[in-house]
């Protein structure tokens, strides 16, 4: 087997929170994310959806991050927005995209990092939007 200089896909992003406990309730309420007790004792709040992981290390006050962001995408667009609003999370206005058949807005978590939410009907090229379940292989929860 020959070794590969080329990364197999992004493991985890870091966000700094101002309230670990409010960011867990938020991201499982949202995203239905999982949170991971860590095996030392770190501070940062370990979160997984099995596929990708967020972390947050837990800061006094916030720095402004924006332009900064991340995209999740969504498998149903309308049902998503709908769970939003049940939510009582407020997003920008959807932009449509026709040139690759995707639509996006943005929403924000209480410490105000901003969340691109996407979602291509299908990809360029006729394969359907993101990889089959069952070949996207579920990350362990890294304390990194």
């Amino acid at each position: 087997m020959t070794a590969s200089n080329r990364p197999a896909y992004i493991h985890h992003v870091n966000f700094p929170t101002t309230d670990p406990e409010r960011t867990k309730k938020w991201y499982t309420e949202v995203f239905g994310l999982k949170a991971i007790t860590p095996k030392s004792n770190t501070k940062v709040v370990l979160m997984t959806r099995g596929n990708f992981d967020l972390h947050f290390t837990p800061v006094e006050e916030m720095d402004r991050m924006s332009p900064y962001h991340f995209a999740i995408e969504v498998e149903d667009w309308d049902g998503f927005l709908e769970h939003l609003k049940t939510l009582g999370i407020r997003h920008t206005r959807p932009i449509e995209r026709p040139e690759n058949n995707s639509k996006f807005c943005y929403i924000h978590d209480p410490d105000h990092t901003m969340i691109e939410l996407v979602h291509h009907a299908k990809r360029p090229g006729g394969a359907p939007a993101g990889p089959p379940a069952a070949s996207v292989p579920a990350p362990a929860a890294s304390e990194n």
